[in-house]
C-alpha cells in the first residue's frame, strides 16, 4: 500500500480460490450490463476499513466485484473507530463508504460535501440496560454511556429518546467511555444503559450483561429504516458518475452476497484480517437484514431521522432541505431495475 493508513488488496489476494469470475457468477453479475456501459472515469476507488466493524461487510465484500467493474486500484483506508470513519469521507480521504445514516444528516446540515446514494441494511444497534431500564422512557434521569457526543450511538439513542417524548439533552446524563470501560460500568451498575453494535452486541448477550431494551434489527419503528447507507464525497460523485454507479452496484451485489452466503462472507472477513473470529462474524451476518435494500426507500430513512433529530433539538434543517441538498437516488433507481434478483 502506498500510504501507511490504507490497506490495498491485489487481484490475486482473493479468498481461497474465489476468483473474480466466480464471485461475479455467484452474484449474477453477468458481463452484458457492465460492459455495455462506458468504463469508469477513474480506476481508483478508496473505501474505509473500520477496525472491528462486522456489520459493514458489504463494503469489504465489494472488493472483488469492484475489480470486475473496472477499478484496478481498490484501497481500504484504515480507521480505528466510528468517529474517525465518520469524518473520513467529508475530509476527502475516501470516495465512498457505508455508515450509519443519522450522523450523515448532521454532517449535511454542517455543510460537509457528502451525498447519500443508497440504503444497504437494517439493524446493528441494540440498547442494553440494567434492571432500572426496561423501556426507552426509563432513561429519564439515568446515566448512559456512549463512545462520544456526536458519535453514532449517541445520535441514535438521542433520536430514540426524542421519539418517545424525552428531551435527550436535558433528561439523560451522557458520559463518554471506551467500549470496554462502558461494559464494565454497566456490569457494576455505574451506568444505567449503553448502545452497542456488533460484535459487542453478541458478546453482551452471550455474557448476559444487562438486557436488551431495544433492538433496531427487529423492533419497530427502527427496524423499518436503514441503518447503514452508501454515501459518496460530493466532488467524486459529480466528476465520476459512471464510476459511482459501478461502485454502488458492486456494494449492493455484495449486500446480496451477505444475505445469500453468510458462511462465505464470514470466512472472507477472517481470511482478509478484518475480523479474528469466524463464529462472531457469522452470527452477526446471519442476524442482520441484508435483503431489504430493494424494498425500503432510503428517502423515508432521511425523513424519519431528520424529524427525530429536530425533535431532539439537534437538527434545524427540514427533511426536504436535506433530501434536496444531500441525496442522489438516480443510481439506486437504475440499479433497482437492473438488479431485480
Amino acid at each position: 500500500m502506498r500510504t501507511q493508513d490504507a490497506k490495498q488488496f491485489s487481484r490475486r489476494e482473493l479468498l481461497s480460490g474465489w476468483t473474480l469470475a466466480g464471485a461475479a457468477g455467484l452474484l449474477g453479475l453477468h458481463a452484458g450490463p457492465v460492459t455495455a456501459e462506458p468504463p469508469p472515469e477513474t480506476t481508483r476507488l478508496r473505501l474505509v476499513w473500520n477496525v472491528g466493524a462486522i456489520c459493514v461487510a458489504p463494503e469489504y465484500m465489494a472488493e472483488a466485484l469492484l475489480q470486475a467493474e473496472g477499478f484496478s486500484e481498490v484501497q481500504y483506508v484504515k480507521k480505528e473507530n466510528l468517529l474517525a470513519k465518520q469524518t473520513a469521507l467529508a475530509a476527502g480521504e475516501v470516495d465512498l463508504t457505508l455508515h450509519f445514516s443519522v450522523p450523515f444528516l448532521l454532517q449535511l446540515e454542517a455543510g460537509d460535501p457528502l451525498v447519500l446514494l443508497a440504503g444497504v441494511q437494517v439493524g446493528c444497534f441494540e440498547l442494553f440496560g440494567t434492571e432500572r431500564v426496561r423501556a426507552i422512557r426509563d432513561l429519564k434521569g439515568k446515566t448512559v454511556a456512549v463512545n462520544g457526543l456526536g458519535a453514532p450511538d449517541h445520535m441514535f439513542l438521542a433520536s430514540m429518546a426524542a421519539y418517545v417524548g424525552l428531551a435527550p439533552q436535558k433528561d439523560i446524563t451522557w458520559v463518554t467511555y471506551p467500549s470496554a470501560e462502558a461494559v464494565q460500568f454497566l456490569t457494576e451498575g455505574m451506568v444505567d444503559a449503553l448502545m452497542a453494535f456488533p460484535p459487542q452486541v453478541q458478546e453482551l448477550r452471550a455474557k448476559q450483561i444487562g438486557h436488551v431494551v431495544v433492538s433496531s434489527t427487529v423492533d419497530r419503528p427502527w427496524s423499518q429504516y436503514f441503518c447503514c447507507m452508501v454515501a459518496g464525497h460530493r466532488e467524486f460523485v459529480r466528476k465520476h458518475p459512471i464510476a459511482t454507479k459501478r461502485a454502488v452496484r458492486a456494494i449492493l451485489k455484495a449486500t446480496d452476497l451477505c444475505a445469500r452466503e453468510p458462511e462465505r462472507v464470514a470466512q472472507f472477513l477472517v481470511d482478509k484480517g478484518y475480523v479474528s473470529r469466524y463464529d462472531a462474524a457469522l452470527q452477526v451476518i446471519k442476524e442482520l437484514p441484508y435483503n431489504v435494500w430493494r424494498e425500503y426507500d432510503p428517502e423515508d430513512t432521511v425523513r424519519f431521522y431528520a424529524l427525530r433529530l429536530h425533535e431532539a433539538g439537534m437538527l434545524k434543517s427540514s427533511p426536504q432541505k436535506l433530501i434536496a441538498q444531500g441525496t442522489d437516488w438516480r443510481f439506486l433507481k437504475e440499479l433497482k431495475k437492473e438488479l431485480k434478483g
